[in-house]
């Protein structure tokens, strides 16, 4: 049980004292270039998407 109660306090301690976090700034920022990015590479799979769905149509046209 000891060294649960060790585990949770050197934890704490650890978050409390020793992490960094981010200003509101920071992390407005941040959350702006993972949507952008998002965007970004849902954007490239679409098109991969539709490049290869009217491929596969123009293929199954052609010997059908």
């Amino acid at each position: 049980m000891n060294k649960i109660t060790t585990y949770f306090r050197d934890s704490y301690k650890e978050l409390v004292e020793k992490v960094s976090w981010p200003t509101w700034d920071q992390l407005q920022q941040s959350t702006m270039i993972v949507v952008g990015a998002t965007l970004f590479i849902t954007a490239i799979v679409g098109v991969m998407d539709l490049v290869c769905n009217s491929s596969l149509k123009f293929i199954y046209k052609l010997f059908a």
